[in-house]
């Protein structure tokens, strides 16, 4: 007799959807996952849907609107293992920004009938308001690493995402740190590990994509971006980015001003 197949569930709040496209990138792998699971909700890849509960649901985006902070209550409920994906779902995203700001003044200058709009205040991770059981970073997260977490899932066993930084992965692909040889700002030190030091890779500085690694050393790092003539208000600017309301990300900028 076949083996029923885990139910996997895909879904989406406030988000630009890249890391749901990175599952459908996959390509060969995600025949494979395809084939090892019951893709049973996914609406960016299909219409069609299965109800009732998620074997593993994978969540991407943040939490920026009342309806979502009561939507994903639901899905926990619904999932036996959550999964968040993305910088959005890991750590408010890019929309978090509002978080150091008024946002009914940003809704008075982008809408004409600003009343019309029903948002939080704040964006805020998944996290911050249902248990998560794996969170998997990265702006877009990496196909590898999500192949990584759905193949862990069906062998009952933690998923393996180095906790280093980009800085290990520029050494093990020999590139000469733009930092150091270059005078080139980089958060390579800080940010967790993940995308394979793409940018470092064309002689660009780490752009913090991926949040901060496990043990972050920020005020050492930005002792040295200080070093290389970076003001206060750019410093601030620097860490306030996709992952801006990361708690190591945000306590460094905020020693940098409101």
């Amino acid at each position: 007799m076949a083996t029923k197949k885990p139910r996997l569930g895909v879904w989406k709040f406030a988000s630009c959807d890249g890391c749901q496209l990175s599952l459908l990138d996959c390509e060969d792998e995600l025949l494979a996952v395809a084939g090892a699971v019951d893709i049973a909700y996914f609406p960016e890849a299909t219409r069609s849907t299965v109800s009732g509960r998620y074997d593993l649901s994978l969540v991407e985006g943040s939490i920026a609107t009342p309806h979502d902070a009561a939507r994903i209550h639901e899905v926990r409920r619904r999932s036996r293992t959550l999964v968040t994906i993305g910088a959005c779902a890991t750590a408010g995203g890019i929309q978090a920004l509002r978080n150091f700001a008024d946002v009914r003044e940003y809704a008075a200058i982008v809408y004409a009938r600003p009343d019309y709009i029903a948002t939080l205040a704040t964006s805020t991770a998944i996290a911050e308001h249902v248990r998560v059981d794996f969170e998997l970073r990265g702006c877009p997260i990496s196909k590898h690493q999500l192949v990584e977490v759905i193949s862990a899932f069906l062998a009952g066993r933690r998923p393996v995402t180095p906790p280093h930084s980009t800085c290990v992965e520029c050494k093990l692909k020999g590139n000469v740190c733009v930092m150091v040889a270059h005078g080139t700002p980089c958060l390579g030190p800080a940010t967790h590990a993940g995308c394979g030091a793409l940018c470092p890779s064309y002689n660009r500085g780490c752009y913090g994509c991926y949040g901060p690694m496990e043990s972050p050393n920020t005020p050492a790092l930005t002792k040295q971006l200080e070093a290389l003539g970076v003001d206060q208000s750019t410093l601030r600017r620097v860490w306030r980015s996709f992952n801006a309301n990361a708690p190591a990300f945000r306590r460094e900028s905020e020693r940098h001003g409101p």
